[in-house]
């Protein structure tokens, strides 16, 4: 039975959703994620004040390109009007849905009322949430987490009463606020959640999916519609296609060569410069590249490299010598 949120959006049998992370998931890396065979992604979480004022970041984080779809633009705030105006702008840009952020536990955002700030007022988060939910034609789905700490784990709630309003799809991360990304996440409350017979929309289960086994064996003991996924794919897009062959057949793929590394990092710089130009492109991938060869022995002068180089021409070369040097390396 396919998964579908909405009427429109068909996501197939068992989706792989690719998490909204911030600095992480803009267009150059949904870009390797959607080659490897995510079936829905969302852009970089987005501040519905930076979107009003026209901030510049914000309003880049709005680019979508065909080939993405289905796309989501994520978005976060404080106060219900400036949400409900984002929203609309949001629809300008034309996504195919639109989330709400209520899991970021960060403290410059939870802390000013926004993101996982809202699990400690669950009035106001359906408030939020109904005002977004009528001023867009799209659907509207959620991100949030169990609650804001152990002694208010209060998601079944949140379930029923955004469900209840018209949201589309609900997307659980097995922590509290309180958690952070520390300590294990706890999937029976997701579970919990699906199995309430009241909840009819689908329920995406994220934290800690970070081996094909563990997607497998969660898939089945947790009973969610979907796995979302956000650290373990960061240098790591291969980890949908992983997926995705163990669930078709049974049977482990081999992981990337070292050459494929460098074909996937390669196109990750270029589409990063792009689409931020050469300065910002450049010195934005640099975050990506321990990610990229993590494993391989004796890397560290590379790394060093790959970090201070200013040319494309020059990073270029680095990576051919990084394929030829390391091509019986089996990581």
């Amino acid at each position: 039975m396919s998964i579908k949120i909405g009427e429109n959006i068909d996501l197939g049998e068992f989706p792989l959703l690719l998490a909204p992370m911030e600095d992480v998931s803009d267009p150059p890396f949904r870009y390797v994620c959607k080659q490897n065979g995510v079936d829905m992604m969302y852009t970089e979480f987005i501040s519905s004040e930076g979107l009003i004022r026209d901030a510049a970041k914000s309003r880049q984080k709005l680019d979508i390109f065909e080939y993405e779809r289905p796309i989501g633009i994520q978005i976060f705030g404080s106060d219900i009007e400036h949400m409900r105006q984002s929203s609309e702008i949001c629809s300008q840009a034309n996504p195919d849905l639109i989330d709400i952020n209520y899991g970021c536990p960060v403290k410059n955002v939870a802390c000013r009322g926004a993101g996982a700030s809202l699990l400690q007022d669950i009035d106001k988060m359906v408030a939020m949430t109904k005002a977004v939910v009528e001023a867009t034609h799209l659907p509207v789905t959620v991100k949030t987490r169990l609650g804001w700490d152990d002694s208010t784990k209060n998601v079944y709630e949140v379930a029923e009463r955004l469900q209840d309003i018209g949201i589309k799809a609900l997307s659980i991360h097995g922590r509290t606020r309180a958690q952070m990304y520390k300590g294990q996440a706890d999937w029976s409350m997701i579970r919990d959640v699906k199995r309430n017979p009241r909840i009819h929309i689908p329920i995406f289960g994220n934290g800690d999916i970070d081996s094909v086994e563990k997607a497998a064996a969660w898939r089945q003991e947790y009973e969610v519609d979907g796995i979302m996924i956000g650290r373990a794919s960061i240098g790591y897009p291969w980890i949908f296609r992983e997926i995705k062959h163990f669930f078709n057949t049974g049977e482990r793929l081999e992981g990337p060569t070292i050459a494929e590394r460098v074909e996937v990092c390669r196109t990750h710089l270029t589409k990063s410069i792009e689409w931020k130009g050469d300065k910002v492109g450049i010195f934005e991938m640099r975050r990506h590249y321990a990610n990229y060869f993590k494993g391989i022995p004796n890397f560290k002068e590379y790394r060093m490299q790959l970090v201070t180089l200013q040319t494309f021409e020059e990073i270029q070369e680095v990576l051919d010598e990084i394929q030829h040097s390391f091509s019986e390396v089996v990581v």
